[in-house]
Order: structure tokens, then C-alpha cells, then sequence
């Protein structure tokens, strides 16, 4: 844990701003509740940008698969529900440093919710909507951040870049 969070303070002075992401599997055979606890205070204190967070689930051939004291589904459950809590709680005040910023997007692709809209990720690997059409997909834009939403952000384009 200290080597770790050592390299994650050593980062963030070398690349200030730097977004950082994990993937966090809840319900491993055996997990205790301190176990647990010590994994929700890591993520309090790294804070990460994003965060694919899901429960273990024995995959056949694993020697994980035949180790004893697997969880009850319920624990597990309760505890990615915490962590969830947690994650989504933590990137609302991460993503809210964005709001008022300009940021370069590559457009990905056309908004899920609007298709007067287009959705692209920046250096941060946040995605961020922005007015656009189908012709934005595989150009980058400028954008300025205006407000978020749950894990994504919102913009409005100032223009286009030309590289």
C-alpha cells in the first residue's frame, strides 16, 4: 500500500492534473470486512478519476474457483454497492475541478442521449458532450466544460482543431 500510493504521489507531481483510473473486484474468496474497509479507505485516499469496480464471480479451471469460503452474494453486493457510493461520490468533486476549463476532444462518436450531440474524451480520459453532428466523429475539438453529469461531463464547442 505505501509503495503504491508513493508511485501515485509521485505521479501527480510529475503530471499535475494526471487522471487516474482502476478496475476493483469486490467478494473475492475470502475477503474480510478489514479487507474490505482497507480497500474503500484506498480509494478515499487515491482518489481516482474512474473506477470499474465489479464482483468476483468463479470462472471455471481458476484455482480462485475451488478456493474455500467463498462470499454470500449479499455481502458482496452490499459492499460494491458501498464502493459505488463511494467511487460516484469522489468523482462528482474530481470531475467538478473541470467546469470552466477548456479541454481538446477527440469525438468518439454521436451522444447516446441526443443526436444533436457528440461524446469524446479528453487528456483526462473523461468523456465530455458537446453540440456536434456525425461529420465531428474522428476530429478534435475544442471545448469549454459547463457543467457534469453523473460520471461524464458537458461542454459547448468553441471550435474546431486543425492539426
Amino acid at each position: 500500500r505505501a509503495q503504491y500510493l508513493d508511485r501515485v504521489l509521485k505521479l501527480r507531481e510529475a503530471i499535475p492534473g494526471i487522471g487516474l483510473s482502476t478496475d476493483i473486484i469486490v467478494g473475492f474468496p475470502g475477503e474480510t470486512e478489514e479487507q474490505f474497509e482497507d480497500t474503500m479507505s484506498l480509494v478515499n485516499e487515491v482518489r481516482y478519476d474512474s473506477a470499474f469496480t465489479f464482483i468476483y464471480s468463479p470462472m471455471t479451471g481458476t484455482r480462485a474457483a475451488e478456493m474455500p469460503d467463498m462470499l454470500k452474494e449479499e455481502i458482496a453486493t452490499e459492499r460494491i454497492k458501498r464502493l459505488i457510493a463511494l467511487q460516484e461520490e469522489l468523482q462528482k468533486d474530481t470531475l467538478q475541478r473541470f467546469v470552466g476549463k477548456e479541454e481538446e476532444i477527440l469525438v468518439e462518436g454521436l451522444s447516446r442521449r441526443s443526436d444533436k450531440a457528440v461524446s469524446g474524451k479528453g487528456k483526462h480520459a473523461v468523456s465530455i458532450t458537446v453540440d456536434g453532428s456525425e461529420e465531428d466523429i474522428g476530429k478534435i475539438l475544442k471545448c469549454r466544460i459547463t457543467g457534469l453529469k453523473n460520471n461524464t461531463l458537458t461542454g459547448e464547442r468553441i471550435s474546431e482543431m486543425r492539426y
